[in-house]
């Protein structure tokens, strides 16, 4: 469940932090009071887009923290095979956004945005105000299906769509061969002139890092020896080797009246040897450094040669290795091209055979669970006060593959006696696409382990009687789940086991957004203001009281 909410300096919010509840969590308050804000805000700390113009002071940053705490089993296994490890059972999902950029972090580690969202998927649903559109748009129903299906179809899918990788690349292979004989003759002879090109140079892995070095020694070699020989002088005979020399020499003449000088002398004598050893070797590197004009002419011919077939065939000598061995592969298949294309043809054929049969299990998984989500959405919609509603699922073929299947599906829906059933976007209205909405949310609830559910303005279009059913299925859902509830609806609002007033404030001359818990009687007199309006009488009052007590009896 979502523990708490923190948000910073966005929009109307100045800070506010509130400790949520368990069961149904309703929030309500004037209109323009901010209610959308708080939607808004923790979408933010889920990882969506947000407008840097929701900073209220632009040279302080934007914070938003979401504690999650009471984790299933099922969500703690995903968040892990994410390589997220929740701490004493609590996950802390935060975004801070300073002018144009964000940052997000989960337990306190900044992630990208992308996995913000993958982590937000396990933990929380928001049904936003415009989403309830989404049923207006048939490519997005199969994925509701898909959703109640699970993970029996999920792990089909996963199947699916690594067969569906291979089936694209055997096609494309298959596809891309040229049968025309003389085009493979003009390729033949093309491969054979560049393979001989590459083996003709006997190139050596590494040959070429040795060879720069070596160039690069050459044509420095004039500074080099200018700078070894003022080296060689000044550790030479003439140089710090005499000096240290006579130095040992006078300190191992008096080192026998102090033992503690014969250590000093030790540590000289040592300095002496290094000196003469680094002395040797000096001068034996530059015997052998004298520049030889004809090595140089070589290495520069041989690095020419080597750097021109980086530019055709790749960038190191390993890579035009790879390509050599890749050309004399095709070579060979264009030598025996019948057997290689019957090869590839056997291949695509296989590849096509397991695509095929996936995609018909995974249209079984579907239209097994289609029948199981269509009787139990005609029951939720029932609970809504659709009383002689039907509702099914239309399945047809898209005509190709795709890493999803080959179904497309549709929901069908009547809301009247003798009508025939229709696609939702010819007969729905506002109100009762979001009663639909909220019926497959609820529905999709008892297959997943999503802890919490946001429901921003579900009440749209609806009133009395309908508002009444809403409030009762919201409290259905809220038995098994954390849901939370932006409503209008007094009726709504009653069923509340933690009811919260957003209003706005004028603070220091800035107007700011609050959000409170109420207790019993404070959330009877909101029932009360969204009875009555602006005159709170005494009857509307024990309107409201009345309306609380027939809430708890529903409960």
């Amino acid at each position: 469940m979502l523990q708490t909410l923190y948000v910073k300096n966005l929009a109307l919010i100045d800070e506010v932090e509130v400790e949520l509840k368990n069961g149904l969590n309703i929030l309500t308050g004037e209109t323009g009071a901010g209610k959308s804000i708080i939607i808004d805000s923790i979408s933010f700390a889920l990882g969506e887009k947000v407008d840097k113009n929701m900073l209220r002071e632009k040279d302080e940053a934007g914070y938003v923290e979401l504690i999650f705490s009471d984790l299933s089993s099922s969500v703690t296994e995903r968040l892990r095979a994410m390589e997220i490890e929740p701490e004493d059972d609590t996950v802390i999902l935060s975004r801070k956004i300073t002018g144009g950029r964000s940052v997000a972090k989960i337990n306190g580690e900044s992630v990208p945005a992308s996995r913000l969202k993958e982590a937000a998927g396990c933990l929380i649903d928001i049904h936003g105000q415009h989403e309830h559109q989404s049923l207006l748009h048939a490519s997005s129903h199969l994925k509701y299906l898909d959703d109640y299906a699970g993970v029996e179809l999920e792990e089909k899918k996963r199947t699916l769509a690594g067969a569906y990788k291979n089936y694209t690349v055997c096609k494309k292979q298959l596809d891309e061969q040229c049968t025309d004989k003389e085009e493979q003759a003009r390729e033949l002879s093309f491969l054979e002139y560049e393979v001989s090109e590459i083996l003709a140079a006997k190139l050596i892995p590494g040959e070429d890092e040795e060879l720069e070095s070596e160039y690069r020694r050459m044509t420095n070699s004039k500074k080099i020896m200018e700078a070894l020989g003022i080296v060689e002088q000044a550790a030479g005979e003439n140089g710090a080797s005499s000096m240290i020399g006579r130095g040992v020499r006078e300190l191992s003449s008096v080192s026998v009246y102090d033992e503690e000088l014969a250590g000093l002398s030790d540590q000289l004598v040592q300095i002496e040897d290094l000196l003469s050893d680094f002395h040797r070797e000096l001068t034996g590197y530059m015997d052998r450094a004298q520049f030889d004009g004809e090595r140089f002419a070589q290495v520069e011919s041989r690095l020419d040669e080597l750097n021109r077939l980086k530019s055709k065939y790749g960038s190191t000598i390993e890579a035009i290795l790879i390509s050599c061995e890749e050309k004399q592969e095709r070579i060979s298949q264009l030598q025996n091209f019948d057997t290689y294309e019957k090869q590839l043809r056997e291949q695509y054929e296989q590849a096509k055979e397991q695509v095929d049969l996936l995609c018909g299990q995974i249209r079984g998984i579907r239209q097994r669970a289609g029948a199981a989500l269509r009787e139990k959405m005609i029951h939720a919609l029932q609970d809504l006060n659709f009383l002689d509603v039907q509702f099914d699922l239309q399945f047809h073929e898209l005509g190709h593959y795709s890493a999803n299947g080959y179904d497309a599906m549709e929901f069908l829906i009547s809301t009247n006696p003798g009508e025939p059933m229709r696609a939702l976007k010819d007969i729905a209205s506002g109100g009762e696409l979001s009663r639909i909405m909220l019926a497959l949310k609820s529905v999709l609830a008892e297959n997943d382990e999503i802890g919490t559910l946001i429901f921003d303005e579900i009440d749209t279009g609806i009133s009395g009687r309908t508002a009444q059913m809403v409030s009762e299925k919201l409290h259905v859902i809220a038995k098994n789940h954390q849901v939370i509830c932006i409503t209008h609806l007094p009726q709504i609002a009653a069923m509340a086991d933690a009811h919260f007033f957003i209003e706005k404030q004028v603070v220091d001359a800035s107007t700011v957004t609050k959000l409170t818990l109420l207790d019993e009687e404070e959330s009877v007199s909101e029932l009360g203001r969204m009875l009555g309006g602006v005159a709170v009488t005494d009857k509307v009052l024990e309107s409201a009281r009345e309306m609380k007590k027939l809430a708890m009896q529903a409960k």
